[in-house]
Order: C-alpha cells, then sequence, then structure tokens
C-alpha cells in the first residue's frame, strides 16, 4: 500500500472517529451530563457502530479495544468538555462538522463491509453490516440521550446513502479494484451522497 494512500486513511479514520465523538459530546452537553456520562455518550456514538458489528460477526477484541489511544482522548475530551465545545465551536462551523460526519458515515460504512467480507458473509449480509457499522453509534447515543432516533424522525437520506456506497464497495471489490482504491471511491462516494442530499434537501418519501 503507498505510504500516502496510507496516511489519507488514517486521517480519515481520525476525523470519523473525532466527529462522532463530538457528537456525542454535544448531545451530552443538551443533557447537561456530567463527564462520566460525557464520556459514555461519546464512546458510544465514535464505536457503538463498530462494537455491534463486531459482536454480530463474532469479532474479537473490539476495534476500541486494539486502539486504546482514541479511548484516551475521548477521555480526555469529556473531561474537558465545557472548554473543548466552546474552542470546537470557535474554530469549526457546522459544514465543517457535517463534512467530517459525513466522512465518518462513509469510512465506517466501507470497513464495516469489507471486515463482513473478510467473514465471507455473503454480499447483501456485508452490505448490511457496513451500514450497521456507520449508523448504529448514532443510534445508541440517541437512545442513551432518551430521544428517538435521528435516522428514524429525519427524512434525510442517510442509511441510503451508506447503503449505495456499500454496493458500489461490493461492486467495484468484485471487479478486481484495490482494496484501498476502492475504499477511497466507496468512501467518496457516501461523503458526495450526504453532501448532495442535505444542500439539496433531499427526503425519503413518507
Amino acid at each position: 500500500m503507498h505510504p500516502r494512500l496510507t496516511l489519507a486513511i488514517a486521517i480519515m479514520e481520525g476525523l470519523a472517529i473525532f466527529a462522532y465523538a463530538i457528537s456525542g459530546l454535544i448531545e451530552a452537553r443538551k443533557r447537561r451530563l456530567d463527564a462520566v456520562g460525557a464520556f459514555l455518550v461519546a464512546l458510544a456514538t465514535a464505536f457503538g457502530g463498530g462494537t455491534v458489528r463486531d459482536v454480530l460477526l463474532s469479532r474479537r477484541p473490539f476495534y476500541w479495544v486494539e486502539h486504546q489511544d482514541y479511548v484516551i482522548v475521548i477521555f480526555a475530551l469529556a473531561l474537558t468538555a465545557p472548554m473543548f465545545l466552546r474552542l470546537t465551536t470557535r474554530l469549526f462551523d457546522q459544514r465543517a462538522l457535517l463534512v467530517a460526519d459525513a466522512i465518518g458515515l462513509g469510512l465506517f460504512s466501507i470497513s464495516g463491509t469489507s471486515i463482513a467480507l473478510d467473514a465471507q458473509m455473503p454480499a447483501f449480509t456485508a452490505a448490511l453490516m457496513g451500514v450497521v457499522t456507520g449508523v448504529f453509534g448514532g443510534i445508541i447515543r440517541d437512545v442513551l440521550c432518551n430521544e428517538v432516533p435521528l435516522i428514524l424522525r429525519d427524512s434525510r437520506p442517510y442509511a441510503v446513502c451508506a447503503f449505495a456506497g456499500c454496493w458500489l464497495y461490493l461492486g467495484l471489490d468484485s471487479m478486481g479494484v484495490l482494496g484501498v482504491y476502492n475504499v477511497l471511491l466507496s468512501t467518496g462516494f457516501i461523503l458526495v451522497a450526504r453532501l448532495v442530499t442535505l444542500v439539496l434537501d433531499v427526503r425519503l418519501p413518507h
């Protein structure tokens, strides 16, 4: 794998976890949770989807167990949540966070699909595992914060974008496209699809 591509995927992975953790911290702050509650919500948001996927695929150890550095960073952010969120608000506007969240959706969904394929799952199941990886963190966040999950009350495509991107990944994989390029193309597709639906305010029919 080319070092630049390895670095690109590592940066995207960090952005994904960072964006999901921030969304968890924001929700925890709205609910006036203490540092422990903020940490649990942020951790569940960042790693909930991957953990559910690993449980369904009987895969051990969990991703966050293997990568404790991310957990330590989220722990530190939770301890300094009020100050950190004020700083984040100054440095990043809502659009920047939406882009980071879309990157997270794309990368997590594609990584989940890839892991399911490695576990010898059939194509449709692999695509669903990708969607689970991408969206379940947000579902767990909303449940912990006593809200109806956003994915169930917002008609703008979210899981649909992830599902389409997972099938693109499967199609390119069947054509023999090199794995790292496939990841970048499929993640990029989900990113663009998600942002286009937001900009154009595309909504699914009720």
